[in-house]
């Protein structure tokens, strides 16, 4: 058996793992149990009741957390012109085109969001295998292709967040800092399960939230009980 820091023993005492809490018990828990010496992400992790496998059953998408995630991102725009300009002036860290994709195929990826204007897909494609393996390919279901680039980069810096269901049929998103107020993570937290509730594919029989844990990067997971 793998040995656990003590720190980490300790904290796995303050949780019941059989018990399911509502989830301002379970935030504080978290919050109780967060041991680290910096200020750790609080994570929530669900187990979805969907067969990733079946294109009917595909979860894919983004949504702007009330209170962000304590976390700036850096974005990153293709766009030219009179879009480019206006990615500059919303506040983006890094906007071009062709030497951008160049800069990127040389292994630069100082970023952590992408945005594209659907005329510069084309090009951007080509970096498809170095950017989607990252999860950084630009995709129109995030809101990430688009013209609009002013609302875009201002949705992301404000903490918007994608999601994205794995082969397991789990979702993994960043809900915000152990140093938030409670309220503030519980509102978050609410937030991206409402958002995943009415993605639900109509395709998906029997239980869609099977399970549901938040926890901190270095903390134990705490179950919490998702009334819907």
């Amino acid at each position: 058996m793998a040995k656990v820091g003590k720190k980490y023993a300790e904290a796995v005492k303050l949780v019941d793992s059989a018990q399911a809490y509502a989830p301002v018990d379970a935030v504080n828990l978290v919050k109780q149990a967060a041991r680290a010496k910096f200020d750790e992400t609080v994570e929530v992790a669900f187990r979805l009741g969907v067969d990733p496998k079946k294109a009917d059953q595909q979860i894919r998408g983004a949504v702007v957390l009330p209170h962000g995630t304590g976390k700036t991102q850096r974005v990153l725009v293709f766009a030219k012109g009179e879009k480019a300009k206006e990615a500059e002036a919303a506040g983006a860290d890094f906007v071009g085109d062709e030497d951008l994709i160049n800069k990127i195929n040389q292994g630069w990826f100082d970023f952590d969001v992408v945005v594209a204007t659907p005329d510069m897909m084309a090009s951007v494609g080509k970096l498809g295998r170095v950017l989607g393996p990252k999860g950084l390919m630009p995709n129109p279901k995030t809101g990430t292709v688009t013209f609009d680039v002013t609302k875009a980069v201002n949705e992301i810096k404000a903490g918007k967040i994608e999601y994205r269901v794995d082969r397991q049929g789990n979702i993994h998103a960043p809900i915000g800092k152990v140093s938030f107020e409670t309220e503030k993570l519980v509102e978050n937290f609410q937030t991206l399960v409402d958002t995943l509730q009415k993605a639900k594919p109509a395709a998906a029989k029997g239980t869609y939230m099977k399970n549901v844990t938040v926890s901190s990067t270095m903390g134990p997971g705490v179950k919490v009980a998702v009334t819907l």
